[in-house]
């Protein structure tokens, strides 16, 4: 149905594209924002003495302007569609189209990311569903965009993928009056990759519908997502292909001839959401001189996620197995939530939110499990379900140069336990220099596949009554031009929830640590320029007090890009080209469960210490990007050493290449 769907919008992308083709005419002194002035601007922004074409080549409506299609979040903060291309635009051209600076790449496109740095900031009253792994490329909530333009927008992203497939990603959105937009959009990958059994294929549909009356007394924004992530599974490398794949032999130049643990398995992670928010404004500011602002808000959330791992033939990887052929384990997870804000503000008190929520919850599988052999517990159960209230509220207002913010939770009945406290400000200092503070307290139930899971494998069945885990994390942060962006966090965590190796059977089960762990981040992001020279810095350094060893993350990461931004072709084209290195130092690497789809920590093998180069030429002709980059090119003379987790290497040196176009009508 998917590809259906997908088909139908390609071809009205192709109609639009094929329509938008106009004269050229004279725009008008007062119209400088156009949006071929935009597209015609340098990379980095532009200036008032920045040189500006005066075409409207694809524009309908002569008087839109780029600020005028807006882009708003699920916080309804907004911004504007930017068409510059810029080093952070170079970042995110990506399969995630986020800044990967953190993640460690496998080595066929769509599959997982390790994680080497976390961030433990939560405001979460639920557990997780599990599978973390296949979750980098789920679309959350958060993900989803709502969208106001005055002539219908497209935006095309395509990148070549490895071996037999491609990454594309189309959007469109129209208002079809002031007050009503839609959006439809679909990301769609297929990629064979160059290891046996190594395919995935993604997809990502996504509808989106904003509403409001013309006195704007209700405004609703809606969307629905659904989704589906596989990847076939092949374990990794044997240990004997591990030693070839060092070894550097012309052999086995050809990845595919390599041997793998098996090549009979795949998981997928399948996803439906309905989101509404809807807000009624009792009382408006621009109703009277009141400066009073009084509104009720209403957000429902109905999820359906699946998770499903199959293999046709036992493991003994994975330990014994209750069927040796056609294994097959699916967990499932319905949750509807209900939450009803009460949001008033002035120009004294400030924003003031008090808010309640439901939420439904029915995890788990549909039988029991019965293990014979286990002296603990002989019946594993086969659901988590029930009701949880939770109540909270919100606070912002700026106090002589502060930006004062707060949120709280907690849930008042159920069976999983929860609370979170966030406290933030931040003070602009002088036109260069803002500095922030912010601390966040949060407790919440383990995901639920540590709480519960069932599978043919036999060790891989459990029920655990786990302690929630508690974070506290305090941060500071400074941002500067002139001398750099600094930030700085210190994290307690307590009662952690993790996936490790179980001493007696050598397989993995999940653990919740007795002692505390104290996690530091420091982070700093600085740009030098020289005329059309600039050389970005982003280097992070980590240190994990943690007695028993169960999180581990590199102590210093870091990324450098050097590169040159100038026009060329008489101001027709704009070209960025350059070097990124990526380097993380040697740690204790989790290790990658197929059957779970979840990491684990291992302390027998260190893995990094590896620079990863790439060059890439970026350019930019009116409202297109072309990228075309040499990834990891110094593959082949700086050593093999390079894995992604224990025996699965990172990939290869490949050339790929692909662009972002937009379309206004």
């Amino acid at each position: 149905m998917n590809k259906i769907i997908f088909t139908f919008f390609l071809i009205c992308f192709v109609s639009i594209c094929t329509a938008q083709t106009r004269p050229k005419r004279t725009l008008s002194q007062n119209n400088s924002q156009s949006l071929d002035a935009i597209s015609s601007s340098s990379s980095d922004s532009l200036s008032n003495n920045s040189t500006r074409s005066t075409s409207i080549d694809k524009i309908k409506n002569k008087d839109a302007k780029i600020t005028d299609y807006l882009i708003i979040s699920y916080k309804n903060d907004t911004t504007y569609v930017d068409t510059t291309l810029t080093i952070q635009k170079e970042y995110k051209y990506n399969y995630l189209r986020k800044d990967e600076f953190n993640l460690m790449p496998f080595s066929n496109i769509g599959q997982t990311y390790n994680t080497l740095s976390q961030d433990f900031e939560s405001i979460s009253l639920m557990p997780q569903f599990g599978a973390r792994a296949r979750h980098f490329n789920y679309m959350e909530i958060e993900d989803i965009n709502y969208y106001h333009v005055p002539t219908p927008l497209t935006e095309l992203m395509y990148k070549s993928a490895f071996e037999q497939g491609q990454l594309l990603d189309a959007f469109f959105t129209v208002n079809t009056s002031k007050q009503f937009n839609f959006s439809i959009a679909y990301k769609g990958l297929r990629s064979l990759g160059n290891y046996q059994n190594l395919l995935t294929s993604t997809g990502n549909f996504r509808f989106t519908t904003s509403y409001k009356t013309k006195n704007e007394k209700y405004i609703a924004n809606l969307h629905f997502v659904s989704q589906d992530l596989l990847n076939q599974e092949n374990g990794g490398l044997t240990d004997d292909s591990v030693a070839f794949f060092l070894s550097d032999d012309e052999d086995f130049d050809d990845r595919a001839v390599l041997e793998v643990n098996f090549q009979d398995a795949e998981n997928i992670l399948k996803g439906k959401r309905f989101y509404i928010n809807q807000r009624y404004n009792i009382i408006n500011k621009q109703d009277s001189l009141s400066s009073n602002n009084l509104n009720v808000t209403h957000i429902m959330s109905l999820k359906d996620k699946n998770y499903m791992f199959e293999q046709t033939t036992q493991n003994d990887i994975f330990g014994s197995a209750f069927n040796s052929t056609n294994l097959k384990d699916e967990v499932t997870l319905e949750e509807l939530s209900n939450q009803l804000q009460l949001n008033y503000s002035n120009n004294i008190i400030g924003n003031l939110q008090f808010n309640a929520s439901h939420t439904n919850y029915n995890y788990g599988y549909d039988k029991l499990v019965v293990l014979n052999n286990s002296s603990v517990n002989n019946t594993i159960t086969n659901r988590l379900k029930g009701d949880i209230f939770a109540v909270g509220g919100k606070y912002k207002k700026q106090i002589k140069g502060f930006n004062i913010q707060g949120e709280l939770g907690v849930n008042v009945s159920g069976d999983l336990s929860g609370n979170f406290i966030k406290a933030s400000t931040s003070y602009k200092l002088n036109e260069d220099l803002i500095a922030s503070a912010q601390i966040n307290h949060n407790t919440a139930a383990p995901n639920y596949n540590t709480l519960l899971y069932q599978s043919d494998y036999v060790n891989y069945n459990w029920e655990n009554n786990f302690n929630t885990v508690k974070t506290q994390q305090l941060s500071f942060g400074l941002k500067s031009k002139k001398i750099a962006n600094i930030n700085l966090d210190l994290t307690t965590i307590n009662d952690y929830v993790y996936f490790g190796i179980n001493e007696t059977t050598k397989l993995v089960n999940p653990f919740q640590n007795d002692k505390s762990i104290t996690y530091l981040r420091l982070k700093l992001n600085k740009e030098i320029k020289y005329k059309n020279f600039a050389l970005n810095n982003t280097v992070m350094y980590q240190n994990v007090q943690d007695e028993n060893q169960v999180f581990n993350v590199p102590e210093i990461i870091t990324r450098n890009t050097l590169y040159y931004s100038n026009h060329v072709f008489k101001k027709a084209m704009y070209l960025q080209t350059g070097i990124t290195l990526n380097y993380f130092t040697k740690y204790n690497m989790n290790a990658y469960d197929p059957v779970l789809a979840e990491f684990y920590t291992q302390n027998d093998q260190e893995y990094g210490g590896f620079p990863r180069l790439d060059f890439f030429v970026n350019a930019k002709i009116r409202q297109t990007r072309i990228y075309i980059k040499a990834e990891h090119f110094n593959a082949a003379f700086t050593g093999r050493d390079y894995f992604s987790a224990p025996n699965t290497p990172f990939r290869d040196f490949k050339v790929r290449f692909g662009l972002v176009w937009n379309f206004f009508l």
